[in-house]
């Protein structure tokens, strides 16, 4: 008579403690799931992975008004993607060259499609290494524009005003620093 009362209570525990156990399991997915769509790309935390193009970017002193382009032009996430990218990172000292007010103008929110613009113009799609790159060639940009690539013993240039300074391979493409800010074409 024992275990004929003992058993239907066990059972009516086992399915309460699995309800309340798969709640809990759905919560917790739930909260992973609403933080990572509310910081996207940019926000995964992975301290053991090559750096992206944004966080060899962020880790540069060299690039902090590059930095704060890229942010307030919204475009963090995308260039934190797997993309492959390859990323013309102009200089602190190469922002400095443009007439005074350019960058604080473009950082102001009523220019960001302005700013998205000339940072876009800063990126291609895919990797291509300093080998890869001829004298002539032209390459095509985020935004839509072409850059002209030229080479004169061994040093390559940009649309003839920027210099490649150095390379950071990155684990979503290649970032090479410039020393002038590249000005995309007016558009026809």
């Amino acid at each position: 008579m024992k275990n004929s009362i003992l058993y239907p209570l066990v059972i009516v525990l086992m399915i309460i403690g699995l309800s309340c156990n798969s709640n809990n399991e759905k919560s917790a997915t739930d909260s992973i799931v609403a933080s990572t769509a509310e910081v996207g790309q940019s926000g995964i935390k992975d301290d053991q992975s090559a750096k992206n193009v944004v966080q060899i970017a962020v880790g540069s002193k060299d690039h902090t008004t590059l930095v704060a382009a890229i942010k307030a032009a919204q475009l963090v996430d995308a260039l934190s993607n797997a993309g492959p990218f390859t990323v013309f990172a102009p200089t602190n000292a190469a922002f400095d060259k443009l007439p005074a007010g350019t960058v604080e103008g473009l950082l102001k929110e009523e220019k960001k499609s302005d700013l998205t613009d000339v940072l876009q113009y800063h990126v291609s799609v895919g990797v291509f290494k300093e080998d890869m790159m001829q004298d002539g060639q032209t390459i095509g940009q985020v935004n839509g524009s072409n850059i002209t690539i030229s080479k004169k013993d061994g040093k390559i240039m940009i649309n003839g005003v920027a210099n490649i300074i150095g390379s950071v391979p990155a684990s979503n493409g290649i970032v090479y620093i410039i020393d002038a800010v590249l000005l995309p074409p007016p558009v026809k």
